[in-house]
């Protein structure tokens, strides 16, 4: 039984726990026994204190031994992307900046998680602050992906999607900025939710782009991305972008609404630049939802082409302002070698931040200064409303939109080494986070080297019940999410 713990779904081993036919302590021994003896080769770890999450787990045994009712949360460990606070735990984001530092707070999202009951487990790779495409750019170094240990998991939340993928933790949480939690999701075949912005507080997240930044979950099935998400959406006045929505039992709704829809087909996303093999495998899931009765229609984005350069520049605009408090003074790397207060600030800047996040902060400060502001940070922000308004057009005809969410599989370590080809990576989520809106990626299928593919689908704001229902739909005809890889 230990053996198979590590690779069920919160919804099985809710059903274990329920009948004690195991325990916490075992199930989270059983995740640490697994995170030890694949941990070395996937790397997704940048921390993990055993004693602290088996105390965890003894806590939540004793809690159910006294009677407390078991929510379904309760008793499982849920692994952390190392952004978002977890008091008394290092708090990294996977860059020599934070190198030394220990969050001295929770995040709202991991107050919720503790009161749910959950074992809070590990400190997750990611790229530094959140930015990059394959976890690649982390000064702990690179994540392996599972399926592959010579391909990247992607990013930037890759340790999250690796380490769920292989097996180290039950549940996850990363951050989605411009596709950080779906294409990672898709490259590792794991199930990944960006919730409508506002929908889940960012109170002790670390910023990159404040405007685009969403926390959401990582599961190995929807059923269980929806039992994450009711645990830690809802209104938080620490936030102020938080937004006052009613929040529905997700796990009970998924079940509950049926088929058929109405999906959308962005004729903008099936494109030069998409493997033929991920478009295959997206274009069976779309016959999947035509067999059940769906309305298929296509769609048309038509400022989709200015996405990323949109994206580009409000991102490391707001991230050039972000990081501004990371200065060597207050908290932080501070270099040895400075002579006076100026010199602290230019060399423990220098020494502390890698080479991409270096690259954003020159081009947001140069889009946001005098003179070029207008000509690019106002300008992207008018077509901003525009990408959104042709989301908001299309959901005029359609219940949601079907997608590929990577243009291409995991692709091998070191191999797209200029930043453009990377940035190319996030062509098809970027969008999602300009304008807002929820949007999950759900395995459909592998390449013929064994790859996982993720399709994704974009719903309409504070729809995610209705997201989460059509995915779901097509998770319980196929077996994509049943499988492992082996390592």
């Amino acid at each position: 039984m230990a053996a198979e713990l590590f690779f069920k779904s919160i919804a099985e081993l809710g059903a274990l726990l329920d009948t004690k036919t195991v325990s916490s302590a075992e199930l989270t021994q059983a995740v640490i026994a697994r995170t030890k003896a694949v941990e070395g080769r996937v790397k997704a770890f940048n921390s993990f204190d055993e004693a602290d999450a088996l105390a965890q787990a003894s806590a939540s045994d004793a809690r159910r031994a006294a009677g407390q009712a078991r929510g379904p949360l309760e008793g499982i460990p849920v692994g952390l992307k190392d952004v978002i606070s977890v008091a008394g735990q290092p708090l990294t984001a996977s860059s020599k900046m934070l190198a030394n530092f220990v969050s001295p707070y929770d995040a709202t999202v991991t107050t919720k998680l503790k009161g749910a009951g959950a074992v809070i487990w590990g400190r997750l790779n990611c790229d530094e602050f959140a930015m990059g495409s394959s976890t690649e750019n982390s000064a702990f170094g690179p994540t392996a992906n599972p399926w592959d240990l010579s391909r990247v998991p992607g990013g930037s939340s890759g340790g999250s999607s690796a380490a769920l993928a292989a097996g180290e933790t039950i549940a996850a949480l990363g951050s989605d900025t411009g596709g950080s939690i779906r294409q990672p999701a898709a490259l590792c075949g794991v199930v990944g939710l960006k919730p409508t912005y506002g929908l889940v507080s960012r109170y002790g997240l670390i910023a990159f782009a404040s405007s685009l930044d969403q926390i959401g979950p990582f599961a190995r099935t929807v059923e269980d991305a929806a039992i994450m998400l009711g645990a830690i959406a809802g209104h938080d006045p620490l936030d102020s972008t938080s937004f006052k929505a009613d929040i529905p039992d997700y796990r009970a709704e998924v079940k509950r609404r049926q088929g058929p829809w109405r999906l959308g087909i962005p004729k903008e996303y099936f494109g030069a630049g998409l493997d033929p093999e991920v478009n295959a495998a997206v274009e069976r899931a779309i016959a999947f939802y035509r067999a059940q009765g769906c309305e298929i229609k296509e769609v048309s984005l038509p400022h989709t082409q200015y996405c990323l350069d949109t994206y580009y520049i409000i991102a490391t605009a707001e991230a050039s302002s972000n990081l501004a408090r990371y200065d060597g003074i207050r908290y932080g790397h501070r270099s040895k070698d400075a002579k006076d207060a100026v010199d602290i600030y230019f060399k423990s800047r220098a020494e502390g931040f890698g080479a991409e996040v270096k690259r954003r902060i020159i081009l947001g400060t140069y889009v946001l200064s005098s003179g070029y502001y207008d000509a690019f940070y106002l300008r992207a922000q008018k077509v901003r409303t525009l990408i959104r308004q042709d989301f908001l057009n299309a959901y005029r005809e359609v219940d949601a939109l079907l997608t590929p969410t990577s243009p291409v599989p995991a692709f091998k370590l070191g191999e797209k080494s200029d930043p453009l080809a990377l940035y190319l990576c996030d062509i098809y989520t970027i969008g999602v986070n300009l304008a807002g809106l929820p949007a999950l990626s759900v395995p459909c299928g592998f390449t013929t080297g064994g790859l996982p593919i993720g399709l994704q689908l974009i719903g309409q704001p504070f729809a995610e019940a209705n997201l989460l229902a059509m995915a779901r739909a097509y998770e319980q005809a196929h077996d994509w999410h049943r499988q492992h890889p082996s390592l």
